[in-house]
């Protein structure tokens, strides 16, 4: 692994062989791997703990959920090796900080959750539409004092929204997704992006990558390509 890297890369792909076999060959260039509910869903967890063997995993489950359930889908990701676990900021500071106790035991205090905040597929229309505002940064910042109450390590937002976070819970490990090295891609459902030199200048710790990577006709030389670009 590229342990100074920034660099999470999305493995979005259709089984467990390729996710792994892909991490294996990206794994010199970037600095862990997210996870999404398609794979979560389909080979199911325990695609986490093979991953884990070869570097840090974000287990992006988006848990939303009572309290109780949210925490018992937290600690297994835990138990399986996820280093961070995401859960939506909306369910509240009680699901947020059941979330972080169970994950933290299913772990052994090595995991930490991230607070979904607003997701990038989402600008300030379709926010309006279903009644939060027109703002998104307005919203990321009131979900984001959410997370900082409950004590969880960080935040998930598009990167123009990192200063708001900054503002109000600067002390929050700061995830940017929505990152698109050369613009977007064909049919792409990510409205709110940003260049990885731009969500770095506004405060990103990590970044979350995909489609430009894993879609290149090599990616391999993709990965590397950005990683000399954040370096």
């Amino acid at each position: 692994m590229n342990e100074g890297s920034p660099i999470i890369v999305a493995l979005d792909v259709g089984t467990a062989a390729e996710a792994v076999a892909l991490a294996t060959t990206l794994a010199p260039h970037v600095g862990g791997f997210k996870v999404g509910i398609g794979l979560l869903s389909g080979p199911g967890p325990g695609i986490v703990g093979a991953l884990a063997r070869i570097g840090p995993v974000l287990a992006d489950a988006k848990i939303h959920d009572i309290p109780s359930q949210a925490a018992a889908a937290a600690f297994r990701l835990g138990e399986y090796g996820a280093r961070w676990v995401t859960a939506h900021a909306t369910g509240g500071r009680e699901m947020l900080e059941a979330v972080a106790e169970a994950l933290e035991k299913g772990s052994s205090g090595t995991a930490g959750v991230l607070g979904e905040t607003v997701l990038t597929s989402l600008d300030g229309a379709a926010l309006a539409s279903i009644g939060l505002g027109d703002r998104p940064g307005k919203l990321v910042a009131r979900l984001a004092r959410v997370c900082a109450a409950a004590g969880i390590e960080g935040v998930v937002c598009a990167a123009k929204e990192l200063g708001d976070v900054v503002q109000v819970a600067g002390g929050l490990t700061r995830v940017a997704t929505g990152i698109r090295p050369d613009g977007p891609l064909e049919s792409d459902d990510q409205r709110r992006i940003a260049s990885p030199v731009e969500a770095l200048a506004r405060g990103a710790d990590l970044l979350v990558v995909g489609r430009p990577i894993t879609g290149a006709a090599d990616p391999v030389a993709a990965a590397a390509a950005l990683a000399a670009l954040v370096a």
